[in-house]
């Protein structure tokens, strides 16, 4: 599976991402509102690499990896998972996500890529709603979910504060 966009390629993760992820995974401003510490080895991406992958099998979906065209680079990951595990009183359900490296911030990445998924999630996978979640204190994330037409009905605590709920019904998305 592969989604494009102007300026991204949204593919499959591979091993030979690692470095990227790792990158990712251990920038305490990425990891902030996340509720788990900065990754400290490598080891700790592989095996995140490893699970998602693991995923695309199980569930014919998840988190894809992000590369920007003009440079080639991973410079984060964005996407549907299926949510096995509740949360907030849910099971069985797709929520996007997206976590990119702080350099990339600000560029349009996240609502980019976000679109593309929904785009994905209301046709391929043909489901009538998608949910996200985000920290209370996470302003950008939980901006770009409004921005993408998400409404806010709930809140739930996690060990590390409040997280908002969203959700986006098919009828309510305007695609592009």
């Amino acid at each position: 599976m592969q989604l494009e966009t102007k300026r991204l390629i949204l593919r499959k993760f591979e091993e030979d991402d690692v470095e990227r992820m790792f990158l990712l995974d251990s920038n305490p401003e990425v990891m902030k509102y996340i509720g788990m510490q900065p990754l400290t080895d490598k080891k700790e991406s592989e095996k995140v690499i490893q699970m998602i992958q693991q995923q695309y099998i199980d569930n014919g979906t998840g988190r894809l990896a992000v590369i920007e065209k003009k440079s080639g680079l991973l410079i984060g990951w964005s996407g549907l998972k299926l949510l096995i595990e509740p949360i907030n009183g849910y099971q069985n359900i797709y929520d996007l996500g997206y976590r990119f490296l702080p350099e990339f911030w600000g560029k349009g990445y996240a609502l980019e890529s976000a679109k593309v998924s929904l785009d994905f999630g209301f046709n391929e996978l043909k489901t009538g709603v998608i949910y996200a979640h985000a920290h209370s204190g996470n302003e950008g994330s939980n901006h770009i979910l409004k921005k993408l037409g998400f409404e806010k009905t709930g809140e739930f605590v996690e060990p590390d504060g409040v997280c908002f709920w969203y959700e986006l019904k098919k009828e309510n998305y305007i695609s592009g």
